[in-house]
């Protein structure tokens, strides 16, 4: 690289990070669940987030999206139907 060339005009690099994924590669369900799993909790990583927006499909996410908050608030309510039932 050279001294006046930025990290994002180097295409060894995508989003200023060497090692990013390369576009075009299709994200595997297990990344996809793991980003959802991440911003979730906020602890969702600079670069997973860059990499969420240059290989995912928004609809893929908002699903995983829609699926996890779903299944959060079904176990929310049987926790607390199961403590409130002295279980």
């Amino acid at each position: 690289m050279h001294r006046n060339q930025t990290l994002s005009e180097n295409p060894d690099t995508q989003g200023g990070e060497r090692g990013a994924p390369t576009k075009g590669k299709p994200m595997s369900a297990a990344n996809i669940v793991g980003s959802v799993l991440s911003a979730a909790f906020g602890v969702q990583s600079s670069r997973n987030r860059e990499r969420d927006f240059s290989q995912g499909s928004y609809r893929q996410f908002i699903i995983a999206g829609l699926i996890f908050t779903i299944l959060f608030i079904t176990t929310l309510v049987v926790v607390v139907r199961m403590v409130l039932s002295g279980r």
